[in-house]
């Protein structure tokens, strides 16, 4: 079976808690990504003599696996690590670390055991990458990503610099324009390159023709991480150097010692390193990268990268690196240098990004984009025709654990935006360099001086506060839904008998009514229905011809481009949003479905559940599931009527539970038939009415003890109703479940099909896609509610009414004797 990328992410996690405890994640990361990466070329590359991995006799992970339980595993697997690394050129690379420390391990058996349960975790079916055909690469590789993402995030700000978010990643290598040249083979160069992330990312867009990787990494263990992630993404001849500082010795030079330039360069460098002159002297700088004049603070290096990146560019060349927003106003030596780049032309755009996406720092950044085609281009040009395009992207982010991350639909409008050079209202827009250079701006790029992202303050109008009636202006705010339902704003309201006002021609309580029967309301629901399933049926005839072999992204990426822009100058419906609701579902269940048929095809196998006791190793049966076709899509389709059958049933019990519960509360108070019973159960209400039946042999006509009679009789009644109905429903769960498993063997490939492609997919997106529209809808209710609710007791209807309330209460006083003048 095919590797389901959330399984193989949840078993790669658990390895983790194997370590958890002994070391820090900045420490026990390089464990299992070592691990990972052997257990990969081991299962991907053994026994094929013409593999990019040779795999040596001692160095495989079946090698590691005999050693589980031995007390030299730790020496052992570094053997074997060490014949895997010489082998293949691989040496500082995946052989930087020991397992035998016994600081970070344990010592004697502490470590044994830890070893051995790592082993363990890794020989889970899960992560049998040799059955896995369809990018499997992509799979590591994203795996490895998502650990990479995971440790920076718990290693906290001190050890989490490795690790460039993906999805600012993403950003990066969509806006510096790889994609447009992808017919000629590329260099992408990072100075800073950490893992690796920010480099692939890059590569990944410049498609089938590919390009030439460098990189330099400062820390070798980090570097070492960025070699082994090259190779998970099939490109294991970038070139990564390691070991020392890009900016006091550039180890990616040409021949003649001068810095060797790049087609496109990114970079994600240390936000203000304060140590970025240890090793060199920038006043005498042999790659000529500081102008007399131009070298940043001895304590803050941000502008001695941008400057190198900004050298190591050909001349047609484009780069993007990300720095805090101090650069864009920040005063002395780096203002001087700022306005010599603008000058210059070098600065194509500035994205500003939200706080607290980095893991190195909780501070907002921004991505400064380079484009040194574009700079020698606008040589001679007016300060009126060049500028920046500048976007504000700050607002538009989720919560992730303790930080913020941008959700697909924030990437897409950025990339959009800044590509097309949209200018968005209160989100993005060009900027003159006549406007920059005026001296109310003197060259300051502080994004909020020339775009205003404020919310719009929602103003308390005192006037209507104090005479009545609903402010035009606020009514006049709703405009985009007045476009959408032309009529309704007039059925709504009505004019005031004072300019700049209006009345409410409804009761406040049948908003919601009148808008949603409205019939431009109506027709509009039904054009945006009408719009989707135009959608629907295009991509479900394609969605239904995937099969063996597909990639899962390409597929993707035709579906949601589609679902844009069937949505794109929509009224009321943000394409970008209705995008976010199909990238959810595709990242949370479809993805893992395109996996199984890119490798499997339209296969519909059940499997048990086996969950084996960690404690006691006992193995129990929780049933059976079927991935790409769950069970219900099957019971959903075939037998409903039993489904409704066993709901029906479960309704009975419910209500038998409440008749139950009531009788309980009901005489379990003071002097009830319960109150002095330590339980309430069958058992102990069968006891106590044997006793009242035989003091009734005595007191046949006693009032109380016929009573008490009936009322146990009545609970012992519910619950064995409540037995017999569990009993039933049981039964029929397992025949339905029997059913259910016996109908797989009947399903062709159409029907499969039918009942992912439609009862699965397409039903899941629809019900998204609608809630949006409710909750456009439901917006629209509320504003008009909040506003009917703010103004309806003007200042001289309060003052009768607190008359009216204060004339009743001294009423009551005095009737109770207190009066006063």
């Amino acid at each position: 079976m095919a590797i389901k990328k959330s399984e193989l992410y949840s078993s790669l996690w658990a390895s983790c808690d194997k370590l958890r405890g002994s070391m820090e994640p900045s420490q026990y990361k390089d464990y299992v990504l070592i691990l990972l990466f052997v257990k990969y070329v081991s299962d991907k590359y053994a026994n094929d003599p013409y593999a990019l991995i040779v795999i040596p006799e001692g160095g495989s992970f079946k090698d590691m696996q005999a050693l589980k339980g031995q007390k030299d595993i730790g020496e052992k697997i570094d053997m074997a690590i060490s014949a895997l690394a010489k082998q293949n050129d691989l040496e500082n690379v995946i052989d930087v670390i020991s397992f035998q420390d016994e600081e970070k391990l344990g010592k004697g058996k502490e470590m044994v055991d830890k070893l051995t349960d790592l082993i363990t975790i890794f020989e889970n079916p899960a992560l049998d990458f040799s059955k896995n055909r369809a990018e499997g690469d992509d799979i590591l590789g994203d795996a490895y990503e998502y650990l990479m993402r995971h440790f920076a995030s718990e290693s906290g700000k001190s050890k989490g610099e490795f690790y460039t978010p993906t999805e600012v990643s993403r950003v990066m290598s969509k806006v510096i324009g790889i994609d447009k040249e992808a017919q000629r083979k590329l260099t992408i160069y990072d100075p800073t390159c950490g893992s690796g992330s920010l480099l692939l990312k890059v590569a990944e867009e410049a498609g089938e023709y590919g390009v030439t990787i460098y990189g330099q990494e400062k820390t070798v263990v980090t570097a070492a991480l960025a070699r082994m992630n090259m190779i998970l993404h099939n490109n294991s001849e970038a070139n990564i150097q390691k070991g020392q500082s890009t900016i006091s010795n550039p180890l990616h030079t040409e021949n003649d010692g001068s810095l060797k330039t790049f087609d496109y360069v990114v970079a994600n460098p240390p936000f203000s390193s304060k140590n970025w002159m240890d090793g060199f002297n920038p006043y005498d700088d042999f790659y000529l990268r500081f102008e007399e004049g131009h070298i940043p603070p001895e304590k803050n290096g941000d502008y001695a990268f941008l400057l190198h990146i900004i050298k190591s560019l050909r001349s047609t060349g484009k780069g993007a690196c990300i720095l805090p927003h101090g650069v864009l106003f920040r005063g002395n030596v780096e203002a001087t240098i700022r306005k010599s780049l603008i000058e210059r032309g070098y600065i194509k755009g500035i994205i500003g990004l939200p706080a607290n996406l980095f893991y190195g720092t909780g501070i907002p950044a921004c991505i400064i984009v380079v484009d040194m085609e574009s700079a020698n281009y606008s040589f001679g040009l007016s300060q009126a025709e060049k500028g920046i395009f500048m976007v504000d992207a700050s607002k538009g982010f989720i919560k992730d654990g303790n930080k913020n991350r941008l959700r697909e639909q924030d990437i897409h409008k950025i990339v959009d935006v800044f590509n097309k050079q949209i200018e968005i209202p209160k989100f993005s827009r060009w900027v003159s360099l006549a406007e920059i250079a005026d001296p109310k701006n003197d060259y300051n790029l502080n994004i909020p001086r020339y775009i205003d992202s404020q919310e719009i303050e929602d103003i308390q109008d005192i006037e209507a506060h104090l005479i009545g009636g609903i402010p035009n202006v606020d009514i006049d705010d709703l405009s985009d839904y007045w476009t959408a339902y032309p009529t309704l704003k007039n059925d709504l309201f009505s004019a005031s008998n004072r300019k700049g006002y209006s009345d409410l021609n409804i009761a406040k309580t049948a908003i919601k009514e009148t808008i949603f029967s409205h019939p431009e309301f109506v027709r509009f629901s039904q054009e945006m229905d009408t719009l989707f399933d135009g959608w629907k049926t295009n991509n479900t005839i394609f969605l239904k011809g995937l099969n063996v072999g597909i990639k899962p992204k390409k597929i993707i990426h035709r579906v949601s481009e589609d679902i844009l822009r069937t949505y794109t100058d929509k009224p009321l419906m943000d394409k970008y949003d209705v995008y976010q609701h199909l990238m959810n579902f595709w990242n949370e269940t479809m993805q893992d479905d395109c996996y199984l048929i890119a490798v499997d095809g339209w296969k519909a196998e059940p499997y048990r559940i086996i969950v084996t006791n960690p404690k006691t190793g006992k193995e129990t049966d929780k049933g059976w599931e079927c991935d790409l076709v769950p069970k219900y899509l099957v019971i959903n389709r075939y037998f409903l009527a039993d489904k409704q059958a066993i709901e029906l049933l479960e309704a009975k019990r419910e209500a038998t539970v409440t008749a139950i519960s009531e009788i309980e509360e009901e005489h379990s108070g003071e002097d009830g038939f319960f109150t002095e019973m330590d339980k309430v159960n069958k058992a102990t209400i069968t006891t106590a009415l044997k006793t009242v039946n035989n003091k009734l042999k005595n007191k046949k006509e006693d009032s109380i003890l016929l009573e008490k009679k009936q009322v146990f009789e009545k609970y012992l009644a519910l619950t064995d109703e409540y037995t017999e109905l569990n009993k039933k429903i049981r039964e029929e769960e397992i025949a339905l479940d029997l059913k259910a498993l016996n109908q797989y063997k009947n399903l062709s490939i159409e029907t499969i099909q039918q009942l992912v492609v439609a009862d699965k997919w397409m039903a899941s997106i629809e019900n998204s896609v609608k809630s949006e529209m409710e909750r456009i809808s439901q917006r629209l209710t509320l504003r008009i509610k909040q506003l009917a609710e703010r103004y309806e007791t003007p200042m001289p209807k309060q003052l009768i009414e607190v008359a009216e309330l204060e004339a009743k209460v001294n009423a009551h006083l005095e009737k109770m004797g207190f009066a006063w003048d």
